[in-house]
């Protein structure tokens, strides 16, 4: 069995480290805020090259939090792409707000910013643009129309910490950025965590006292706020785990390159642009014959998914936004098509090989 991620590898290498971290948080008993936390938080932004952070307690709880604290209200409209998970859109109803979907560029996958102006009314305040499984959106060309119409530019991060675009990390190329530590991720903790990034100091006093019930001093609230807050044994463990993030992102890279090299072009791939690093949360391809090749992988206890299988504004949970089949073409054809094979820092060459061969063989090229 070749699992899509195996955490158990991880273990091997780095949980004896992890183990002492997660025991020393607990022999301190400062589970809420503690710590970790504050440590954690600095070097996030020490590697992010931001002035601020705040871990929060899950990457949806990021997007929420940093709407709120960007003003975000209802009959508001949020612009953002259908081809990535629920929570983006999630986040912009919790504030009463509309998704407005913008289809993708089929090479990239993320949001096409040339589809954006013709999106924008006088009720749109902001873009979530989605690095989509680790691969950095075309953020000049989204920057340029965020500031020619006032917009506030959320990144929707969750997939992808230590990717860079003009050689500055994602999280810091718009307003805020929204990163998810849920265990599957690049950098991931062993349950659910978040963190919102920013340089901007107000946006930043907002969101502290937005996930701690409202509050800048205990007892004292000064706004309805929520419980949004990364645990101390969390931020135990993604203080080890950020110390090896650059490598693990290589290993990655790495990792997709083989995969490129072997199958060649009997699959297309994500593309990815000359100011990008892609970090690869996902290794996704694109193919016709989508569905054979999964089941082929099956029969060989190989793990793919299908990231997404239904873009956001067919899903039934958006049904009032009265979208229908043909809205967004692009968004819904890659949903036919795409396919996301194993990668991790722990895959081996061997296993690598084998599924390539496999994906070749069912692909008919």
């Amino acid at each position: 069995m070749i699992p899509m991620l195996d955490l158990k590898r991880e273990l091997a290498d780095i949980g004896d480290e992890i183990s002492k971290a997660v025991d020393k948080s607990i022999g301190e008993t400062k589970f809420i805020l503690g710590p970790n936390v504050k440590e954690f938080e600095k070097n996030a932004a020490d590697y992010l090259g931001c002035k601020y952070t705040a871990g929060v307690a899950s990457g949806t709880d990021a997007l929420h939090l940093a709407l709120k604290a960007s003003g975000i209200k209802e009959n508001d409209e949020v612009i953002t792409t259908p081809f990535t998970f629920i929570a983006t859109a999630e986040a912009i109803v919790y504030c009463g707000a509309k998704p407005v979907f913008v289809d993708i560029d089929p090479e990239t996958m993320n949001i096409n910013p040339e589809l954006l102006e013709k999106s924008i009314t006088e009720k749109t305040k902001a873009i979530i643009p989605v690095h989509l499984f680790g691969n950095p959106c075309r953020m000049d060309e989204i920057k340029q129309i965020a500031d020619k119409y006032n917009l506030t530019v959320i990144e929707d991060c969750a997939q992808s910490f230590g990717a860079t675009y003009n050689n500055k990390q994602t999280g810091t190329l718009g307003d805020i950025g929204c990163f998810s530590f849920f265990p599957s991720k690049n950098l991931g903790c062993y349950g659910d965590g978040g963190l919102i990034s920013t340089n901007d100091e107000n946006i930043y006093n907002n969101i502290m006292a937005l996930r701690n019930h409202g509050s800048y001093e205990k007892y004292y609230h000064d706004r309805i706020g929520f419980n949004s807050r990364l645990d101390d044994i969390q931020a135990a463990i993604l203080n080890v785990k950020i110390k090896y993030i650059d490598k693990a992102n290589e290993d990655r890279i790495l990792a997709a390159e083989k995969y490129k090299d072997i199958i060649q072009d009997s699959v297309s791939y994500q593309k990815v642009e000359n100011k990008s690093k892609h970090v690869y949360h996902q290794f996704t391809i694109r193919s016709e014959k989508r569905n054979q090749i999964m089941s082929e992988l099956q029969k060989h206890e190989i793990a793919s998914a299908i990231y997404y299988p239904v873009p956001l504004h067919l899903q039934k949970s958006f049904a009032s936004l009265n979208h229908k089949e043909g809205d967004l073409p692009v968004s819904e054809k890659l949903a036919q098509e795409v396919l996301s094979l194993p990668v991790n820092p722990y895959l081996e060459d061997e296993e690598i090989t084998i599924i390539s061969e496999i994906v070749k063989l069912a692909s008919g090229k």
